[in-house]
């Protein structure tokens, strides 16, 4: 069950090699450095075999490592983290620079490049390193928001200049990071070929974020943010995501994220592809209204979606380039997705990649070197003894570091470097042109090349937008003439709110007419972001799907089901309601465009609206109809509470929507006495279609009928330990992270634990003394090889920490028997393999056929559910004391 670590340590660096390396533009550390065996590690983990993976650098360089990244020349910034997600004192976080010389895989130098608690994003290029963190108030050491910054680093010596830059002052939820910590706060941070900077908003949301403009945003859960570098124009791009971690960001701007789950509310890893406006409906639409979200691509059952990147590299495999790779913490592997184009979304198959103990980040240099990060039992508290990061290149892989851009002195030089075969080369030479400001000529012949790939060609455009700003629309507005680059021409068009004001619409009403789905995307999001009212007839054409309508009342559907067909009117509906299209939505009603002005209506509190919604009612006979309309009523009849912070987030959320704390406004009453006056005049059997409307959206109108509703939870406090530590089965209600919580003010009393391991029949499969039988995973020692809380995850997780040497191996005899069990003895002819039940089986080497160590605990989770805090606390006290 408990496995100290999944890797060994070199013991010391030889310094003559260091001496070997003082040639190098780099300076060797002066002392020895412990780094992660990649052989060690492969003994025991699953790696391809056409990959060659390298100890990089170790818990005594990087301990916890949270996030990570690599800047395009090679320096690893490593984000360490030795608060964790759950911990509050501050001061125990810093970002290392580390830098391997001679290109040999293993780092040789580093330095603490800069002192920041909590981080939880990186981003490094150019010599400026941006940075998502937590910040805390001196006075009373607790936690006080989250900003994005950035420092710089002009003289390159591996330590930031001064004080950081603050882009974006609070962008986290302080309430609950004081209270609990910063386990579903902000997180992850990627830059596209669009140069904005995007922000994995984890489901704490934020209020009143402030960017470097003064602008200011509130979030009600998580989302996607994007800002500029230097901190303007932040905007909300996606929203209704659960505790996402980071995102991964193709060469076409399509963004994928992988959720994380931990919250015991059976809300399971979902994969999504982000479209810009989209609404993803965690957590008040995603269970009972998915008809009014775009659903996730796959439901991925159990897990803790952490880092994300695109790989996009073509000195890779085929096998493994051109996808999205996720990060699951909780599972240990790094995974891939091989996405298909599906209209204007994707279908997607997931594989297994890289297995790594409690990976944590992932990213690649401009030479194509990719680098994973591993929290590798580092608890939820953080570590200083555990955590590495490991190297990964194709075997015979011809490594050829990125030159810093900033050192080619011809423009022209910077700008060839834009038809590179990798992501990560083309966003520098991208960074590089806008810092000088030159090149924008040379660039638009790039993006005008139908020769090129349609990668370069994309960079390009995005780039030369980002030069010429008002200047380049006309080169621009020639490009949507282009099929091949329409959409990112679009893309780049209505990109900065800045400039759209000179922006003409023809070119986005005209690819409205376009065969390609994704042309048809791009020009409505566009058409939703320039403002035009002459666009919004032509929105209303588009066309709505049997697959746009609303499910049974009170049923839920499904919410992680690729659906390409709802994508375009979805959109088209977002772009209605930002251009405030009611007037239009409500003459639409007597047309055949009616199917998409009623779900625009849904969302557009207006009194125009209601009296429309009344005025159509009242003149159909059609009782379908008359339907459809009540519904949407009922719809608006609240509205959403302004969020200030004091409520709404908990790790199960009410899920009932469509609102999480709603409020009368200005039409309640006029929509209250319309349905009551139609409910009196109803019949019995139409009278049950109120009582449906009564619970779905929680109208509260008594004579409607008394189905049970769902109350609101509006107002979740932190847990009073003190009236429910002794709470039998508290442990199976809550999630892993209050049950760490509750351990850290809930001690325990270890001669009670003795009488608990005793009556949990943990014995059965644990000895506690080496005269004992040796079953399961050995007990008498655990106090001194693991701490509090990797002994309460090993019990509640079994399979998130399993012991080297006590993992579960299945056994194949040749007289076809099969065994399951612990090894509990070893020669070099026989072997003890033991059931779960104490039982062993002696076996001769030579009778096995196969042996094969399986990647699940032999101990079923759930054993404590019924426990209490107290109960619980007072078993891992004892085991503490087990030395």
């Amino acid at each position: 069950m408990f496995r100290k670590t999944g890797y060994l340590f070199l013991t010391s660096l030889l310094l003559a090699s260091c001496q070997q390396k003082k040639e190098v533009v780099c300076t060797p550390s002066d002392t020895a450095i412990n780094y992660p065996s990649g052989d060690s590690l492969a003994n025991v983990l699953k790696w391809p075999d056409d990959l060659k993976i390298t100890g990089f650098s170790g818990p005594d360089v990087n301990p916890s490592p949270a996030c990570m990244a690599v800047s395009p020349t090679g320096e690893v910034f490593v984000g360490v983290d030795m608060m964790g997600s759950l911990g509050k004192d501050m001061g125990k976080g810093f970002i290392k620079r580390l830098v391997d010389c001679n290109h040999d895989g293993i780092m040789d130098s580093y330095t603490e490049f800069a002192r920041v608690d909590n981080p939880r994003g990186i981003l490094a290029i150019g010599n400026q390193v941006f940075v998502l963190h937590t910040t805390f108030t001196e006075e009373t050491k607790k936690a006080n928001n989250m900003d994005l910054i950035v420092f710089e680093d002009v003289d390159n010596d591996g330590v930031a200049d001064g004080p950081a830059k603050v882009l974006i002052k609070n962008i986290s939820n302080s309430k609950y990071l004081q209270e609990r910590g910063t386990d579903h706060a902000t997180n992850g941070i990627q830059m596209g070929i669009d140069g904005w900077i995007y922000i994995a908003v984890g489901d704490f949301g934020f209020h009143n974020a402030t960017d470097a403009e003064g602008t200011q945003l509130t979030m009600l859960g998580g989302g996607i943010v994007r800002v500029r570098p230097d901190g303007t124009g932040m905007e909300v791009y996606t929203h209704g995501l659960r505790n996402i971690y980071d995102v991964a960001i193709d060469p076409f701007m399509n963004m994928f994220v992988r959720g994380n789950t931990n919250d015991g509310g059976g809300w399971n890893i979902r994969f999504s592809h982000q479209i810009q406006s989209a609404e993803y409906g965690y957590p008040m639409l995603f269970k009972h209204f998915t008809e009014e979200i775009i659903p996730a691509l796959a439901d991925l059952g159990g897990g803790s979606g952490t880092g994300a990147l695109y790989m996009n590299d073509d000195r890779w495999p085929e096998n493994y380039n051109n996808v999205p790779m996720m990060a699951d913490w909780g599972r240990s592997y790094l995974y891939f997705h091989r996405v298909t184009k599906d209209k204007a979304s994707f279908t997607q198959e997931v594989e297994d990649f890289i297995q790594l103990p409690q990976i944590t980040d992932v990213d690649v240099d401009g030479g194509g070197a990719m680098y994973l990060s591993a929290w590798d039992g580092a608890g939820y508290s953080g570590s200083p003894d555990k955590g590495y990061v490991v190297r990964v290149t194709p075997k015979d892989f011809n490594y050829e570091p990125l030159e810093n851009v900033a050192d080619i002195y011809w423009t022209n030089d910077v700008v060839a470097l834009l038809k590179s075969g990798n992501a990560k080369t083309r966003q520098s030479a991208q960074y590089e042109l806008l810092r000088r400001g030159k090149g924008a000529d040379a660039v638009y012949k790039l993006a005008k090349n139908a020769d090129l790939s349609l990668e370069v060609r994309t960079a390009s455009i995005f780039t030369f937008a980002q030069l010429t700003g008002v200047e380049g629309i006309e080169r621009l507005v020639a490009l949507t003439e282009d099929a091949a680059v329409q959409e990112f021409a679009l893309r780049a068009l209505a990109d900065r709110k800045e400039n759209i004001a000179n922006v003409p619409v023809e070119p986005f009403l005209k690819a409205l007419k376009s065969g390609s789905d994704r042309v048809k995307a791009a020009a409505i999001v566009g058409l939703g972001r320039l403002g035009r009212q002459e666009a919004v007839n032509d929105l209303l054409e588009v066309a709505v799907p049997d697959s746009f309508v609303a499910p049974e009342l009170n049923t839920e559907g499904p919410h992680a089901t690729p659906n390409s067909d709802i994508v375009l009117p979805h959109l088209a509906v977002k772009a209605l309601v930002s251009l405030n299209a009611v007037d239009a939505a409500v003459k639409a009603l007597d047309t055949d465009r009616k199917d998409l002005a009623l779900w625009t209506l849904r969302y557009m509190h207006s009194p125009v609206a209601v009296d429309g919604l009344i005025n159509a009612y009242e003149n159909t006979t059609n009782p379908t109809y008359k339907r459809a309309l009540l519904n949407t009523l009922a719809r608006l009849y609240f509205q959403e509470a302004d969020y200030d912070t004091s409520w709404w987030w908990s790790t199960r959320p009410d899920t009932h929507g469509p609102y999480y704390k709603t409020v009368e406004w200005d039409e309640t009453a006029k929509i209250r006495d319309f349905m009551m006056a139609e409910w009196e005049k109803a019949s019995d059997n139409e009278k049950l279609f109120y009582s449906e409307l009564n619970v779905k959206y929680r109208l509260g109108i008594d004579d409607f009928g008394t189905i049970e509703q769902s109350a609101p939870k509006v107002d979740l406090p932190v847990m009073d330990l003190e009236k429910i530590k002794n709470k039998k089965g508290q442990v199976g209600e809550s999630s892993i992270e209050d049950i760490m919580l509750a351990l850290q003010e809930v001690k325990g009393d270890a001669s009670k634990g003795e009488a608990i391991f005793k009556s949990q029949a943990c014995f059965t499969c644990h000895s506690l003394k080496s005269s004992e039988t040796m079953k399961g995973p050995f007990m008498g020692q655990i106090g001194s090889i693991m701490n509090r809380e990797q002994i309460a995850e090993s019990i509640i997780k079994p399979n998130a920490s399993i012991s080297q040497g006590f993992s579960t191996v299945q056994i194949e005899t040749k007289a076809d028997d099969f065994y399951v069990g612990f090894i509990t003895q070893e020669s070099a002819s026989d072997l003890t393999i033991t059931n779960i039940a104490g039982v062993p089986t002696k076996l001769k080497k030579s009778d096995i056929a196969s042996r094969k160590e399986l990647e699940t605990s032999m101990m079923p989770a759930g054993l404590v559910n019924a426990l209490s805090f107290e109960e619980l606390a007072s078993l891992i006290a004892f085991l503490e004391n087990q030395k």
